[in-house]
């Protein structure tokens, strides 16, 4: 669904992504670990075109994303952030249908879809006309991954979107976004910096560290097999119980 071939990207004179080349398994959950600045988020964004590779190119559904064709390849991206990425201005209702609209949905095709996503993630219908200000942390975002659901995309990117939330808040999305993606059968990829969310979500996981993959399988095999000693420090520093790390 989603492959990159000798990526690369700088910031200046910081390369933040050494040429990396992975494919992205449809119908599966792939995530993005590591520590802050190993790359993870820079990766999600080549994927959706909001960042362009120094090196290499990416294919969606094996077509190479260009200027001419990245509008058309983002309709069908869902792309979540952390706090939902909301318009202040709009309400729950017309953030989450607001691309239907501008692509000529009615509003009543719109409003039965948002309906639809709010019964979905567990929203409540009250909350849909509520403006984000109005709304608690773990509504907005539930109303982000509605958005990102909105025009129901092929692939689901999701750039920590549960960092922000209290541990009680977050245990209950989790639950409910994993119910959302085997019921919808959609590919995913997730970037988180927590071990256990990985492990949780992940059908496939992928360690970066200093802009490259470290290693890629199950969380299991992160934990049991580490590829080397950065692999094995990280797993560490996330403090996992005994019962996972044995």
């Amino acid at each position: 669904m989603i492959e990159l071939k000798n990526v690369s990207k700088s910031f200046g004179a910081l390369q933040v992504l050494q040429p990396t080349s992975l494919v992205v398994t449809p119908g599966r959950c792939t995530v993005l670990i590591g520590p802050s600045g190993c790359g993870k988020s820079t990766l999600l964004r080549l994927m959706i075109g909001l960042l362009e590779p120094d090196t290499g190119e990416v294919l969606f559904d094996g077509e190479r994303i260009t200027a001419a064709n990245i509008l058309e390849c983002r309709r069908r991206m869902g792309y979540v952030i952390q706090d939902g990425g909301l318009f202040p201005h709009l309400t729950a209702r017309d953030n989450t249908s607001l691309l239907a609209r501008h692509l000529g949905w009615s509003r009543k095709e719109a409003d039965k879809k948002v309906d639809e996503l709010a019964d979905l993630t567990r929203l409540p219908k009250i909350a849909l006309d509520k403006f984000p200000a109005q709304l608690s942390g773990g509504q907005r975002q539930r109303v982000g991954i509605m958005r990102g659901l909105m025009l129901d995309p092929n692939v689901v990117l999701l750039d920590e979107p549960m960092g922000a939330l209290d541990p009680l808040v977050r245990y209950d999305l989790q639950e409910d976004l994993r119910g959302i993606f085997k019921s919808l059968n959609k590919t995913v990829v997730l970037v988180t910096h927590d071990m256990g969310e990985a492990g949780f979500f992940g059908d496939d996981v992928i360690l970066l560290g200093g802009g490259r993959i470290v290693q890629r399988g199950t969380l299991d095999d992160l934990i049991r097999r580490p590829a080397d000693e950065f692999v094995a420090k990280f797993v560490r520093s996330q403090r996992l119980p005994e019962t996972t790390a044995n």
